[in-house]
């Protein structure tokens, strides 16, 4: 699309949609993406790893804003932001 210097009309632009991965065996549950999350997209699961933890849940990634912001904090590389899965983009 070339850049006009106009404000595109609404439905014009389409945010790219995201996927949030999330390892759960590797999360230790430190929380650091939940509370640094801008769009409170992740969650403390009930359920316990295989190491005792309570890992994180993305309950709703078309909130997600491909910030990156989870990736970057999380200390033991457990979350990957990718593209939505066609099966998944379907839903």
């Amino acid at each position: 699309m070339k850049h006009t210097g106009k404000k595109p009309e609404p439905g014009q632009v389409k945010p790219s949609r995201c996927q949030v991965n999330i390892l759960k065996e590797r999360c230790k549950g430190c929380l650091f993406c939940i509370e640094f999350c801008p769009r409170q997209v992740l969650h403390e699961s009930p359920e316990f790893n295989r190491k005792g933890y309570h890992p994180v849940y993305a309950d709703s990634n078309s909130d997600c804003l491909k910030c990156g912001l989870c990736e970057l904090l999380c200390p033991e590389f457990a979350i990957h932001i990718g593209p939505v899965e066609e099966e998944a983009a379907h839903d």
